[in-house]
């Protein structure tokens, strides 16, 4: 009888290149997507040029990296057992695709190659960019799918030629010439293998010098006497101005101006231009948002991932506060949730008095039109302006008010929008001042150009619905923009930071267009400056800005030290004075920001930038910006023992803090009132404005029996949050719980005014009034409401 013996036989070099051959094959396949997806969108002019051509040998060469990293493993797994090896490195290779296949996607959304800023975002922040700003994102599981299936016929494919290319030997040299060859050929994002661009970053993040060896202990700190350059443009009035400061989301340099690239979409805008002193060199400090507001209002340093994200926010002086401390009122006004950069602790820690975001809106204001996955990113514009002329106080104290705009932030998405397309398409055709790739990517970004032209009429109606007021005569409107519109494709690597800088108001002496490079880190010391030497306002006696004042020269120079920080976690920029240190690179700057490459030694400049590097995390970590004595508001230190840390680290680990509520609910619907109460400080403590969570607090504050405590903490969360139907809920419970039903008559009103049409709020409503009625008859002291009478009887 003969028996069959099926014996696993050892895989050889050949199995594994006809792997990275595949591999290779489908790095092509995704190079191709990117570009025939960029040339859709008319971000470049054609699809299989130089540039593509450059990535097909970047992608040569990484897929060489990987197989000279990846062979002795799979020779030693082959070793150890047969089929192990093979099976492995089809495993590693695949992960590998699906990694690619998401970065190329984030590239095509956002322009820019995902680097060592994925350290700044959650994974669900960049899945959200991929998966909501664009269409790759509603067939991403069939992408992988496709990739997987091609990956694994073509691997199966190439067994029947392998014995052409078995004949190259020795396989390892043959490998290493490919990697050898892309180091000699130019590098550029759009060309780059994103998973190597992002493996390099993060490894170069991670052994970059930011040693620093302090001279003083605070190297930033110095005595308050900048010089007073606005106060000559203006006629200052005996009572100090008002302030208010827009941010317009995406504001670039070049959407702005007659003789603007991308001009016409911001008319309104280019109008103020020629009454205004007006900033047209001008740079923000980070090509994101999440830098804007610790930079414009309070000339500090970036930290790791941005000012705002320091997880133990060190002593300083901002604008709010110095402001308040001389008699301003401070507000904040924006129409997403602040709790989003961590911007409502920042805004707290300087006890600014007001802060609107979108959880202050009453339902009479409507929300942005949702995108695709039906989830709207908050109050467009023209909402936002609305909310803030019906929640102004009186004039009679000085204002600082700063508004924060939303609509021209992805996904780009209007009230009737098509009003505004239609717009667009009129300038189009009836404008012969863009040229033709201007004009091809006007078209393709139609959205984009229209939240444009919304967010400009909806500054005109705010500023005219502005002048009727009295505090209008004295008044200074700052308008900048907190970055340069990412989607848009950039002429250099310095457009991303070119935003225009305007200082508007009655009381300027004349317009005047000033062409010197200045910051946002130079506003706060000249605004301050000025009220100083015109109001004698109290000051701090040392400040540690890290701006210097505007520079009013009104011809082109740029004269200044000014550190830029791309993104999040990339601090790679620097200007020293006429120059530009980009990633190894060295520019000179040319008026209207025009670079040009200079073949020099850049050493001197890599120290320059480095030594910032150390500076920065020097006083960030350590708390070294400002000595307390000098700070307006002390900084608040951790409130938890190490005990507590690690219990809540075991509860919670990670960023989702919704998640973490639900678990503190649980302790709490549990009878573990001190174990919800410990995980909600701490969910407080990252996330302030996080409602349900206050809410819950007061709820387990109740049901601890401190009914005073809780009522006090739900009445904050109603001022904060009116239009909340689980505060009513919760307040009413409480009054129900402590018997302490009267109070139902007082609360009613809030409920009236804010429109609440809860039938569970109705309930406990007519619940708490009829027990007050009740104990009215028995003590004859009956009290009537008539709303409520009439609520009632609409009920029945």
């Amino acid at each position: 009888m003969e028996v069959k013996v099926n014996i696993l036989r050892k895989a050889t070099l050949r199995g594994y290149t006809r792997l990275i051959l595949a591999y290779l094959f489908c790095l092509v396949l995704l190079c191709v997507y990117q570009y025939v997806t960029l040339y859709g969108k008319g971000v470049t002019d054609q699809i299989f040029g130089v540039s593509f051509f450059l990535a097909l040998i970047h992608h040569i060469g990484f897929s060489s990296l990987i197989a000279l990293i990846f062979v002795l493993p799979y020779r030693l797994l082959e070793h150890v057992k047969p089929r192990l090896g093979i099976k492995f490195i089809f495993t590693i290779l695949v992960l590998l695709l699906c990694v690619e296949t998401l970065l190329i996607g984030y590239y095509t959304v956002a322009y820019v190659p995902l680097g060592s800023d994925i350290l700044g975002y959650s994974i669900q922040s960049i899945l959200n960019i991929i998966f909501k700003s664009d269409i790759f994102g509603m067939y991403v599981a069939g992408i992988f799918a496709v990739l997987i299936f091609t990956f694994y016929t073509f691997f199966k494919f190439t067994g029947s030629f392998y014995h052409y290319i078995s004949k190259m030997f020795p396989f390892t040299i043959f490998l290493m010439s490919l990697f050898l060859m892309t180091l000699f050929t130019e590098r550029k994002p759009i060309n780059d293998n994103k998973t190597q661009y992002l493996a390099y970053n993060l490894i170069s993040t991670s052994l970059d010098k930011t040693d620093y060896i302090a001279k003083t202990e605070f190297p930033l700190l110095k005595e308050n006497v900048d010089k007073d350059v606005l106060g000559t443009y203006f006629n200052l009035k005996e009572e100090a101005p008002n302030f208010v400061f827009i941010i317009v989301e995406g504001l670039g340099e070049d959407f702005v101006g007659i003789d603007a690239e991308f001009g016409g979409f911001t008319p309104f805008i280019d109008e103020l231009t020629q009454e205004s002193l007006y900033f047209d060199h001008f740079l923000s400090n980070t090509g994101r948002t999440f830098g804007v507001i610790p930079s414009l209002l309070g000339s500090l340093p970036f930290g790791k991932n941005g000012f705002m994200n320091l997880k133990d926010m060190p002593n300083k002086v901002t604008l709010f506060s110095v402001l308040k401390n001389n008699g301003y009122h401070t507000n904040f006004y924006m129409g997403a949730n602040s709790s989003f950069n961590h911007l409502d602790q920042f805004l707290r820690s300087e006890n600014i008095d007001v802060l609107v975001d979108r959880s202050k809106y009453e339902r009479i204001y409507k929300l942005q039109p949702t995108d695709a996955a039906g989830a709207s990113w908050g109050y467009p514009d023209k909402e936002l302006y609305k909310k803030a002329m019906a929640v102004y106080r009186p004039d009679s104290i000085p204002r600082l008010d700063v508004f924060m705009t939303l609509t021209t932030h992805e996904p780009f998405l209007l009230p009737n929008q098509g009003f505004y397309d239609a717009k667009v398409a009129a300038i189009l055709e009836t404008s012969n001042r863009y040229e033709k790739r201007t004009r091809k990517l006007i078209a393709k970004n139609k959205a984009i150009f229209s939240c444009l032209l919304y967010g400009d009429e909806a500054l005109r109606d705010f500023m005219l619905a502005y002048k009727k007021k009295p505090s209008y005569s004295n008044t200074i409107f700052v308008i900048t923009g907190d970055h340069r519109l990412v989607p848009i494709p950039q002429n250099n690597t310095l457009s991303r930071f070119h935003v225009p800088m305007l200082f508007y108001s009655p009381l300027l002496k004349e317009p005047k267009k000033i062409s010197a490079v200045s910051s946002h880190l130079d506003v706060v010391p000249s605004i301050l400056a000025m009220l100083s030497k015109k109001y004698n306002i109290k000051l701090p006696k040392k400040t540690s800005w890290l701006g210097s004042g505007l520079d009013m020269h009104a011809e082109f120079r740029s004269a200044k030290n000014i550190p830029l920080m791309r993104n999040k976690n990339e601090l790679n920029d620097f200007i020293a004075k006429e120059c530009f240190y980009s990633s190894g690179n060295l520019f000179s700057i040319r008026k209207n920001l025009v670079l040009e490459e200079l073949d020099v030694d850049t050493r001197n400049y890599e120290v320059l930038l480095n030594n910032f590097k150390g500076l920065n995390a020097y006083v960030t970590k350590e708390n070294k910006i400002l000595p307390e004595e000098y700070a307006p508001y002390k900084v608040e230190k951790n409130k938890f023992t190490s005990e507590e840390i690690v219990w809540i680290n075991s509860q919670f680990n990670g960023r989702d803090f919704d998640n973490a509520y639900e678990t503190a609910r649980q302790f709490a619907f549990d009878g573990r009132y001190d174990k919800a109460l410990l995980l909600i400080n701490f969910i407080l403590s990252e996330v302030p404005s996080h409602i349900d969570a206050k809410i819950l607090k007061g709820r387990v504050t109740a049901w601890s029996g401190a009914y005073k405590e809780a009522s006090l903490i739900l009445e904050e969360c109603l001022e904060t949050n009116p239009n909340y139907d689980d505060i009513y809920l919760a307040m009413l419970d409480i009054y129900f719980w402590s018997d302490t039903n009267e109070k139902v008559l007082f609360l009613y009103e809030r409920i009236e005014d804010n429109n609440i049409k809860s039938k569970e709020v109705g309930k406990k409503v007519k619940r708490s009034y009829q027990i007050v009625q009740k104990k009215g008859k028995e003590s004859n002291t009956l009290i009537v409401n008539a709303n409520i009478e009439a609520y009632m009887a609409s009920e029945i």
